[in-house]
């Protein structure tokens, strides 16, 4: 029985899960804080205890083979297994620990919680570290069951739904504006509805949805934009709004972040539509992690500094 285990040094299961999540030698070896050379050895007695190359260099970047795909699940259900086992409640210190979480999230996202939430961290801890992975859908199921990922940011909306074992905090809410440059020739103190209609606007769908909440408040009503641009990621569309007539509308905060580093004017929905509320979606089964609870506590605080509460 274990046979196998006793030949193999449970260290370079670590290695194999570093690898598999990251796909480059380097990068696992920094998260693992080895030496390139010595992830690199770890690899090579991988591959002799396990009999398969299991990693091959394609591009840039490290693929797994159909050995290590058919291994990973497996390999990392028992890490997270001997984690929970080992781990005494109360033994998380931040102030030591080199845990890494990792947050799956959009740029919107990212841009609306991450500066709170890394100036929270910087006032408790010096090692704790954060890594953001592209958030294909509002809550990444699968990849917080699993538990790839700890938490996965994004927005509640009518439609949201509730999935088994998914929980989740909500970070904070705000209403929605309509932003666009300054010297606009068509708006002035006040935007109707009638003038909103009539301009075209940019929108920013990071899951390739057809709309937006938007677009579905509209809808109830019976009308409809004109969206000219339609954008994956949020880093483009400030820019496109000042520099042409387009409209946009965002959340109040974050056009108030904006309008920092562009000339930006905004003015409130001429018609109603829910508030914006960021969550930050986690899994009940990880949930009960001292690591787990504390970011959590940190995710409140970040949120409340939004707020104004903290």
């Amino acid at each position: 029985m274990h046979d196998l285990l006793r030949r193999l040094d449970l260290n370079l299961l670590l290695v194999f899960d570093a690898l598999f999540r990251l796909r480059s030698v380097v990068a696992a070896a920094d998260e693992l804080a080895l030496s390139s050379s010595a992830c690199s050895h770890a690899l090579s007695r991988l591959r002799d205890a396990l009999a398969d190359e299991l990693f091959v260099r394609y591009g840039n970047g490290m693929q797994p083979t159909a050995r290590a795909e058919q291994l990973a699940p497996g390999i990392q259900d028992a890490l997270r297994t001997l984690s929970g086992a080992l781990e005494d409640v109360g033994s998380f210190d931040p102030s030591t620990s080199h845990q890494l979480f990792t947050f799956a999230a959009t740029d919107f996202t990212t841009f609306a919680l991450l500066p709170s939430l890394i100036a929270a961290l910087e006032r408790c801890s010096s090692h704790v570290r954060v890594r953001v992975v592209y958030s294909t859908q509002r809550e990444s199921i699968d990849e917080l069951a699993s538990g790839r990922v700890q938490f996965a940011l994004g927005f509640s909306d009518e439609g949201a739904d509730t999935q088994a074992g998914l929980e989740s905090l909500d970070c904070f809410s705000d209403d929605y504006v309509v932003a666009f440059r300054q010297g606009h020739p068509r708006i002035g103190k006040k935007l109707s509805l009638k003038q909103y209609l009539a301009e075209r606007h940019v929108v920013v769908t990071p899951w390739n949805t057809e709309g937006s909440v938007i677009d579905a408040a509209l809808l109830r009503k019976g009308l409809e934009r004109d969206v000219s641009v339609q954008l994956p990621s949020l880093m483009a569309a400030p820019f496109i709004v000042a520099n042409s007539d387009h409209l946009i509308t965002l959340p109040r905060g974050l056009v108030q972040q904006l309008a920092a580093a562009v000339t930006l004017a905004f003015r409130p929905t001429p018609f109603d539509v829910p508030r914006y509320v960021l969550k930050a979606y986690f899994h009940r089964r990880h949930s009960a992690s001292p690591a787990h609870r504390w970011m959590r506590q940190q995710l409140i605080s970040a949120s409340r500094a939004i707020s104004g509460e903290g």
